[in-house]
């Protein structure tokens, strides 16, 4: 196999230089699986590695991106074909694990999804983590028992990947969902995502009591911090919160009562380390709900490997909107 392009994070004193370098196979991590890449997809974990504002890659050099689709090249699992259709999510890929931001990937077998019909390879992308995080979400609440008679959902951090999916994805669920969101603009996104009611994060009274008024059946937080404690005391009783990110802050000032009291439920939401099984029945729910003009309304722009830093600069000074695909075939 011939040399090929991938975006490689390097040291670069107290920082990181990330740039287009060549490689050859043999310099990827190691994996029994070998897919020539076709899509990739820039998240908020992404953005942090290739600018350097978060510690996420462990040991540069290393390939960034955590997502990837494309088609097999070879392969030593025998589930797995030249030609299968395949995607990867998580897993420690662009972490410890050379990434998705390369023209070819290795990885071990079992973190290959099988592309799930009738999603196609771009689509896969455009779903991406972000995508996959708001199903898993949807997934986990409703193993615990929410369904949509029981009320509203609210969604935080709505005009981000996984916020905007979480409101396209509830809402084809048959939920009534809630937009919060500090963009006063998005209204007209957020409701051809779905969402039935916008609040203004700018005007929200976040009170100060361990128990506010029940306002919400669940609900899918991507901040932490206060906003998650605001939602411990505002979930209905026997309500779900799906905690999936920590764009506010990692701490969680809240009280027991929500939790002994309403019987509030906090569900952990981890997709890099999804289990197998519960990641393959996810991709399937999701794959079964989405409709390609979902897929379309959430998707904002596409750009090459040359474009990944730019944008990645543009999604950390919080100016993105929705999804950034990176095609690589």
């Amino acid at each position: 196999m011939s040399s090929f392009k991938a975006l490689r994070v390097h040291d670069a004193g107290k920082g990181v230089e990330a740039r287009l370098d060549s490689l050859t196979l043999d310099q990827l991590s190691e994996g029994q699986v070998v897919i020539r890449s076709a899509w990739s997809g820039i998240n908020y974990k992404d953005a942090l590695a290739v600018t350097g504002k978060g510690k996420i890659i462990r040991k540069p050099p290393l390939n960034a991106g955590i997502d990837v689709s494309g088609t097999v090249e070879t392969s030593e699992d025998p589930r797995f074909l030249p030609g299968d259709e395949v995607l990867v999510t998580g897993w420690g890929l662009g972490e410890i694990h050379d990434g998705g931001f390369s023209e070819f990937v290795r990885v071990p077998g079992d973190w290959v999804v099988p592309l799930q019909d009738p999603l196609d390879l771009r689509q896969a992308m455009a779903v991406g983590t972000a995508g996959f995080t708001a199903a898993l979400s949807l997934v986990r609440m409703e193993q615990s028992g929410l369904a949509p008679d029981q009320g509203p959902i609210l969604v935080n951090g709505a005009t981000g990947g996984v916020g905007s999916f979480a409101i396209r994805l509830f809402s084809r669920a048959g939920y009534s969902v809630t937009a919060l969101t500090g963009k006063t603009d998005a209204a007209d996104y957020l409701k051809s995502l779905g969402a039935t009611d916008i609040m203004d994060a700018g005007e929200l009274d976040p009170g100060n009591r361990p128990l506010e008024k029940g306002l919400w059946a669940g609900s899918v937080d991507s901040l932490g911090g206060e906003a998650l404690a605001w939602l411990t005391r505002t979930t209905k009783p026997w309500g779900y919160i799906a905690a999936v990110g920590l764009a506010q802050g990692i701490e969680l000032n809240t009280t027991v009562m929500p939790f002994i009291i309403r019987g509030v439920s906090l569900i952990g939401i981890d997709s890099p380390l999804c289990p197998r099984d519960i990641r393959l029945a996810t991709w399937k729910r999701l794959a079964g709900l989405l409709r390609p003009e979902d897929i379309d309304a959430v998707v904002s722009q596409e750009v090459g490997l040359d474009g990944v830093v730019a944008a990645a600069g543009t999604m950390m000074e919080r100016r993105q909107r929705g999804r950034t695909l990176v095609k690589l075939g």
